[in-house]
């Protein structure tokens, strides 16, 4: 069976880019189809695509297209129209919500498989990496540019064959959105633990947040709560725009932040963590959430979106109610209280482990699409 692989583009590196490299083990001679592919903004991520075949589209070609990722969302539908998949079998988009990639064209033969991630977040209202809304001229464009695209989306997704969602919330936005129904594959989760025995809670020396440093994952309330207990916190990622800043501008003497991290410097993170204060306002799913608990460290986690699927209340971790800094304050207390055992938090992210993923994937694509 031949294959191909979209993405909406490659410029930074998150969960949507973990199930991708995924993908790519099940099928690594299948070419990955996106719109723009800049490692020099990858950091030290950027080693995992070098030997992949990338297959770019004429805006590849723009000066400063890194600058322009965002304004370009309105034509992304006519760039990914622009590709030809004709030799393939089957194509798997994986969406992330950011561009239209299920505005692909296939013919009758070839098979279009949504992987999704999230349905655009800034087209039905949910936090946003950005605040689009802050000036009163971004919000009028932005209301008008969202009611057009709103239909492109709609329409997009009535071309897949099947579509894939990664938890039960997207699914149910899924429905909600696009009147489809689809399967659920939880995204892949796979850290390894290190090799030392896991230690007890009292050498642990801090909390842990980070990851995209963008608006929606609200990292300030964790700097905030950090703030008011005097506790230590480590945060790592790269910043999104100016909420990079606006953090390190927010933080106390207690909050340190180390950059963006390799997978292996997240291990000697996670080590060290007391637990690790996951703040996303309607996460899609949280893959950071279940990395976290399969180095045995129990999360912290706004009672929202997909942390409800990976998080047990008062078993792996404590879940809050209000996406505030007293709640998130009275979560950190009330985890303090509780004796938890880091064997819990590992069993139940095995359940997520990669293995399980390509296995799911693999034999739907197999069996909705033919043998391989």
């Amino acid at each position: 069976m031949k294959i191909a692989l979209v993405h909406d583009y490659i410029k930074e590196y998150g969960g949507a880019e973990r199930v991708l490299e995924a993908l790519h083990e099940i099928w690594p001679e299948a070419p990955v189809y996106t719109t723009v592919y800049l490692p020099e903004f990858l950091g030290p991520h950027k080693e995992r695509f070098k030997d992949w075949k990338i297959v770019t589209s004429w805006m590849q070609k723009i000066p400063f297209v890194g600058k322009l990722i965002s304004p370009m969302r309105v034509i992304s539908p006519k760039i990914f129209e622009g590709f030809d998949f004709s030799p393939f079998d089957a194509v798997i988009v994986s969406a992330t919500g950011a561009y239209f990639p299920n505005s692909i064209r296939t013919s009758s033969k070839t098979i279009h498989i949504c992987y999704c991630h999230t349905p655009p977040r800034y087209l039905y209202g949910y936090p946003t990496a950005r605040d689009w809304k802050k000036h009163w001229w971004g919000r009028v464009l932005g209301e008008v540019a969202n009611h057009f695209l709103r239909q492109t989306d709609f329409l997009s997704y009535q071309k897949p064959k099947y579509i894939i969602a990664n938890s039960m919330e997207v699914k149910r936005r899924i429905e909600k959105f696009y009147r489809r129904e689809s399967f659920v594959i939880y995204p892949p989760v796979e850290m390894g633990i290190k090799k030392q025995e896991l230690r007890s809670r009292n050498k642990r020396k801090y909390y842990l947040a980070g990851g995209r440093l963008a608006r929606a994952k609200r990292i300030d309330l964790a700097i905030e709560a950090c703030n008011r207990l005097k506790l230590p916190l480590k945060v790592f990622g790269k910043g999104f725009g100016d909420y990079g800043e606006e953090l390190k501008n927010l933080a106390g003497p207690t909050v340190e932040f180390v950059g963006e991290v390799s997978d292996s410097e997240l291990l000697d993170l996670y080590e060290g963590a007391k637990a690790l204060l996951f703040t996303a306002e309607y996460e899609d799913f949280g893959i950071m959430s279940v990395e976290a608990q399969s180095q045995g460290v129990p999360v912290i986690g706004l009672n929202q979106g997909g942390v409800k699927e990976t998080v047990v209340d008062g078993k792996t971790g404590v879940l809050y109610k209000e996406s505030s800094v007293d709640d998130l304050v009275s979560a950190i207390k009330r985890l303090e209280k509780l004796d938890l055992d880091p064997k819990d938090f590992i069993e139940n992210a095995n359940k997520f482990n990669k293995e399980r993923f390509k296995n799911e994937i693999k034999k739907f694509v197999e069996s909705h699409a033919g043998t391989s």
